[in-house]
């Protein structure tokens, strides 16, 4: 069906990596292959983080990456927002906002974790590869990313949030408290404090999609929310696995979603 097109959810020529998910003709899809989306978008290249060579424990000292190479010392930090591009370093006398800043707690469990320019991972953030992070995206203490993950430029993974398997498109915000599983956050979504989008039924069998009368079979067992651009959750919601959100709509606070299609412009309350 045309509606489940990735193209219905997402513009995907305004936003980094999207020419990867144009490939799929069903926006589920896209939750199959987002591992091997990482290691297509990492192009294979050596990730800068090999060099910093501290793995599976609390990194000791703050790290500045920059034009390929990893500083231990020689820089200062100035402050500022990483998602309006506005995170300040100054690296051997030049001040920067392209510098990405891990800081000293910061946990890489490996090194299939690749970072761009104005990243700020904040201390007691734990991320496992494969990972991608665009550009000015920060990632918040006690975030934690369990790989596979595809994080895009402006986003913000935060405290005490979960991903796994999923993507946020450029934009894309879950803040405080949230679990994002086999889930796709479209351009400029935002997840309202303590939002979870389950993805694995009770009874563990494979997820269907409702539209009207109709169930489409996904033939898949784990499936979270794909949310189109704009969408924004209230606080504690709760999204049912295989929930599919059309773009500019809102799931008002503490509500829970029933799996199934809602189109563009919804707006989700109580039943």
């Amino acid at each position: 069906m045309d509606i489940f097109r990735p193209e219905f959810f997402f513009d995907l020529s305004s936003v980094r990596y999207g020419h990867f998910l144009r490939q799929y003709d069903l926006v589920w899809e896209i939750v199959k292959g987002i591992q091997d989306i990482c290691f297509e978008a990492s192009e294979k290249k050596e990730s800068p983080l090999s060099k910093i060579g501290y793995f599976q424990k609390p990194l000791p000292e703050t790290v500045i990456l920059w034009h390929g190479k990893v500083y231990r010392q020689g820089f200062r930090i100035q402050g500022g927002d990483p998602t309006k591009g506005s995170f300040k370093v100054v690296v051997e006398g030049e001040e920067t906002v392209e510098a990405s800043v891990i800081y000293a707690g910061a946990i890489l469990w490996d090194e299939k974790i690749w970072i761009g320019n104005g990243v700020v991972v904040e201390p007691g953030a734990l991320i496992k590869g494969p990972t991608i992070i665009g550009n000015n995206s920060e990632i918040r203490q006690g975030a934690y990313i369990r790989g596979r993950a595809l994080i895009g430029d402006r986003c913000v993974v935060g405290h005490t949030t979960e991903v796994k398997n999923a993507i946020f498109l450029d934009g894309a915000k879950a803040g405080h408290f949230a679990y994002v599983g086999d889930s796709i956050l479209g351009k400029g979504v935002n997840l309202g404090a303590g939002t979870k989008l389950a993805n694995l039924k009770m009874n563990h069998r494979m997820i269907n999609i409702r539209v009207e009368k109709e169930e489409i079979p996904t033939n898949l067992y784990k499936l979270g929310a794909i949310l189109g651009d704009g969408t924004e959750t209230g606080c504690n919601s709760v999204t049912n696995p295989g929930v599919l959100i059309g773009p500019g709509s809102l799931v008002w606070p503490g509500v829970v979603v029933p799996s199934g299609y809602y189109p563009a412009r919804s707006s989700i309350t109580a039943r």
